[in-house]
């Protein structure tokens, strides 16, 4: 049996000690994260801080594909496999993993982007000062961690006993593309949010903020504080977004241990992230257009799945070319807002 025929085989290569390894690395990771944020109290996080993590969290998410490689390399170039699927299985299997793995964290990173304009949006809505700012995401970020680990599980199960549903999340993933292109360049009205309504209609809020607690009591009676609400439309942020890009990770590969490290990793360095990116909203204008291209593209990947399987290094070379053309275009071309205030 060669490499062709050893292709038509999906590969699951989480072992017990490996999701052991990695949960044990995200429960280390959110306890430092929380530390240092008690550590520093309130205070703003700084750019040069922001920009340090960020990158301290990018370089960690590649070495951990680092590690998968020599793993896979090492344990699939075994004479138990090679002398069923040829010499090169090991580099194979290592190759393919990895690739799959840094699609799926280039989708949902740059997905992410998307989710710290709106989270951007929700504070300046709420003028929720940037020195309370770092605890709401930390939550927010464990909240979408939870969340995403019980949705990718569920997911996984779906396949696994509906292979159609596939093309329902091909479907899907299609349809959000079409509208994300349409509505680019809509700014959300929070306002009207019904979340917001249903929550002003049965709690009683103060306008102020109390420090960074939940709730106030005034004269016995409880009140949430605006940091409450912030937390509680962060976290339905977090919902509507995991419905967006975990189908699109499924497009990539049916792995779970791949589906659930690159969501993962992609959504532990975005606290530093927002941080960083915060005042650069205008800049990056464009990237909607880009992200609604690679969900149609991701949609109609998975509609094609029985037909013909587009290989992992077309799909990766897509998303990395139209994330780049995206944010070249957008250093180029001027916000229309702009374009039209500076035109006599």
């Amino acid at each position: 049996m060669n490499l062709e025929q050893a292709a038509e085989f999906e590969i699951q290569v989480g072992e017990p000690w490996m999701w052991g390894a990695f949960v044990l690395f995200v429960l280390v990771a959110l306890a430092v994260d929380i530390l240092l944020l008690e550590r520093k109290g309130s205070k703003a996080v700084s750019f040069r801080e922001a920009l340090n993590w960020s990158i301290l969290w990018v370089a960690l998410s590649f070495v951990f594909n680092g590690l998968l490689f020599l793993y896979l390399w090492d344990k699939y170039s075994a004479p138990e496999y090679t002398s069923q699927f040829g010499a090169d299985f090991g580099w194979y299997v290592a190759w393919e993993k990895s690739l799959e793995f840094l699609a799926g964290y280039l989708i949902e990173k740059s997905l992410a982007v998307d989710n710290i304009f709106v989270f951007l949006m929700i504070f300046t809505f709420f003028a929720t000062p940037p020195e309370f700012q770092r605890r709401a995401l930390i939550y927010g970020i464990i909240g979408a961690i939870v969340l995403r680990a019980v949705m990718i599980l569920v997911g996984v199960w779906l396949i696994q006993h509906f292979h159609w549903i596939l093309y329902v999340f091909g479907a899907f993933l299609v349809y959000t593309g079409y509208k994300m292109w349409a509505h680019a360049d809509d700014e959300p009205d929070l306002e009207s949010n019904p979340v917001l309504k249903f929550m002003r209609g049965r709690m009683k809020m103060t306008r102020e903020y109390a420090g960074e607690k939940f709730f106030v009591l005034r004269d016995g009676v409880r009140y949430a504080t605006p940091m409450f609400v912030v937390l509680t439309m962060i976290g339905v942020i977090d919902v509507v977004f995991a419905v967006d890009s975990i189908p699109a990770i499924f497009a990539i590969t049916l792995d779970p241990f791949i589906v659930l490290t690159s969501n993962i990793f992609a959504i532990l360095g975005l606290r530093a992230m927002y941080f960083l990116l915060a005042n650069m909203k205008d800049r990056f204008h464009l990237l909607n257009y880009g992200l609604a291209v690679i969900l149609v593209f991701i949609g109609c990947k998975m509609l094609l799945l029985d037909i013909y399987k587009i290989p992992i290094y077309v799909s990766l070379s897509v998303v990395i070319s139209v994330l780049a053309i995206s944010m070249f275009l957008s250093l180029k071309i001027p916000p229309r807002s702009s374009s039209q205030s500076e035109s006599p």
